[in-house]
């Protein structure tokens, strides 16, 4: 299996390059005769701003003596391999692909910046727990004075919302519905399952003095927890 000698791996916030080095392994040269195509190649695009000097740099050979050599970015190495045989071409340009591919490095300041990323996402994840807890616990406040469970009406005071409103989102959401002919609101059944809703036999006392026994439809804590996550602009006001 072909071995590569050298590898120049993307650092951090830098651009990809390949070394005059890994250049002659993949495309079976002598390094000397790499770097002068290289120079070759500087001296003909003759650009104003870059010269084979920006390019150049240094490495320990097997005695520990420094040698000089080319980094070139992805752009130049193309250019220089372009009239190298196809089958060192492409190996090149796999070559690139699969640094291009592998994690960026990252030096100390970089890693420390990196870390503080991530403390701070964990810290804005932690703070949204948070406060979806406060909602909760607010919740269970309110309903503390409410001897467990809220009315309709009384739910949309503590959600800063019209009772109107609360009553057609409950309609709309699947919360709640009327029977045909039905007067009453009903809590439907995988509301009451799960403890958002609950049914509360209420008596009303008519005009002639009479009473009238009546189902009302009330919202627990953890119901009123989840509306004020559910309705946009209500858990902030709440």
């Amino acid at each position: 299996m072909h071995q590569i000698a050298a590898v120049s791996p993307a650092m951090f916030g830098e651009a990809l390059t390949m070394s005059s080095r890994e250049i002659a392994e993949l495309c079976e040269k002598r390094h000397d005769h790499v770097l002068r195509d290289i120079e070759r190649m500087l001296r003909d695009i003759d650009a104003p701003n870059f010269g084979a000097v920006d390019f150049e740099a240094q490495y320990p050979d097997a005695k520990g003596e420094w040698r000089r050599e080319f980094r070139l970015p992805k752009d130049l190495t193309v250019t220089l391999i372009t009239g190298y045989r196809a089958d060192l071409r492409f190996r090149v340009i796999k070559r690139l692909e699969e640094l291009e591919a592998k994690p960026a490095m990252l030096s100390g300041p970089q890693l420390m910046a990196a870390a503080l990323i991530e403390a701070q996402a964990t810290l804005s994840m932690q703070n949204a727990q948070i406060e979806e807890m406060r909602e909760d616990v607010a919740a269970h406040e309110r309903l503390t004075k409410a001897d467990g469970s809220l009315s309709i009406t009384e739910a949309a005071k503590n959600l800063g919302l019209r009772p109107k409103d609360l009553f057609t989102w409950l309609a709309s959401n699947g919360w709640i519905y009327k029977r045909t002919g039905g007067a009453n609101w009903l809590g439907y059944q995988s509301k009451t399952n799960v403890g958002y809703l609950e049914h509360k036999s209420t008596t009303v006392l008519r005009a002639d003095g009479s009473e009238k026994i009546t189902e009302q439809v009330r919202i627990t804590a953890k119901g009123l927890g989840k509306l004020a996550k559910l309705i946009p602009g209500v858990a902030r006001e709440a």
